[in-house]
């Protein structure tokens, strides 16, 4: 039988996030920015890089491999670039001073880009593309991360499970969201399965031996597989040289994964915000996205297909959903997280 699955309130969600942050020496300012970026990814039905994040995340506090009270420093490189030393905080507190930046400078340059170096993993990059989107602005988001996938023609792990996203508002119509991995699946899907005591697909991961497997801890063990060979190979390294080598982080296997407690990850991060009326007006620019969106989902259908979706869509949906009905968790992730209640002396999660 499928495990209960409780639904929790996005207000109530957030308000424990911040409140266990806070217990755990986060500053108030920063643990509104954490919070709000995991309830986000929860509304979007991304519960891999939702609330469940926080007891790794707390985890990291407690090995004193992240500082949970440091603040971003940012300098000016040139008018229309901007660098951001992390100082080893969470890189959702870093990538948000990031792209705050970046739009700033698009609104006067008409282009602005970010390098971010020593942060963190930031979660869902579609929350910093809706950063963008909401500050009027298109925007692409790279960033680097621990070894998870072999480059093409190798066997061991090297390259991250790096994803790559871009955005750009729109008018009436739903805006453009993209957020993929270059891998078939994102390794925190496997970490969904473990914790959930599912089986995965057998085309995600290749175990220690090199053979398929649908049993996620063996996954783990071995490597993700990279969709369409040699491309998401490709994909993967490019968000390397762009995050890991510009910024003056970890690069080429040398990012330390969530759950090393030997030392910090020194995560880099690339940010860039383009302000959509450099070429034409505003209101040009937004009538074609809204040509663009009706072109796709109406177009005509391949057979047995229902309906056709644009990029980001399906996770709109969801976030509208989740708003009025909550957002599921399964009691021992429930449990889990009230765990880390208990350890910084705050109220838990209540559930029927």
């Amino acid at each position: 039988m499928p495990e209960k699955m409780p639904h929790i309130k996005h207000s109530d969600l957030e308000r424990f996030i911040h409140k266990v942050l806070t217990g755990n020496g986060v500053p108030d300012k920063h643990a509104a920015i954490v919070a709000n970026c995991l309830v986000q990814a929860d509304l979007r039905g991304v519960d891999t890089h939702g609330a469940n994040r926080i007891p790794s995340y707390m985890q990291r506090i407690r090995q004193k491999v992240l500082d949970p009270s440091a603040s971003p420093e940012l300098q000016q490189i040139t008018p229309i670039a901007a660098l951001v030393d992390g100082k080893n905080t969470f890189g959702f507190v870093a990538a948000h001073l990031g792209m705050q930046h970046a739009c700033e400078m698009a609104r006067e340059f008409g282009i602005g880009l970010v390098s971010v170096k020593h942060s963190n993993h930031f979660g869902m990059s579609a929350w910093l593309v809706q950063q963008a989107i909401d500050a009027g602005m298109m925007s692409l988001v790279f960033t680097n991360s621990s070894p998870a996938l072999p480059v093409w023609g190798g066997k061991s792990k090297l390259m991250g499970v790096s994803p790559i996203a871009c955005g750009a508002p729109a008018g009436k119509e739903r805006p453009f969201i993209l957020d993929m991995a270059p891998s078939v699946a994102a390794r925190g899907k496997i970490y969904k399965a473990l914790r959930r005591g599912e089986k995965i697909p057998t085309d995600w991961a290749l175990d220690a031996e090199g053979k398929r497997t649908d049993d996620p801890a063996k996954a783990l063990e071995g490597v993700m597989l990279p969709m369409g060979g040699p491309k998401g190979s490709a994909l993967s390294i490019m968000m390397d040289v762009f995050s890991g080598v510009l910024s003056g982080s970890a690069f080429a296997g040398h990012v330390t994964g969530p759950y090393d407690p030997s030392k910090p990850a020194d995560v880099g991060h690339f940010l860039m915000a383009i302000r959509p009326d450099l070429f034409m007006s505003l209101e040009d620019f937004k009538d074609r996205m809204d040509y663009l969106y009706q072109r796709v989902v109406g177009c005509e259908k391949m057979a047995g297909a229902d309906r056709i979706y644009y990029p980001g869509e399906i996770e709109q949906i969801n976030r509208e959903k989740r708003l009025e009905e909550g957002i599921p968790f399964t009691e021992s992730e429930i449990q889990n997280l009230n765990r880390e209640a208990e350890l910084v002396g705050v109220e838990k999660l209540e559930f029927d």
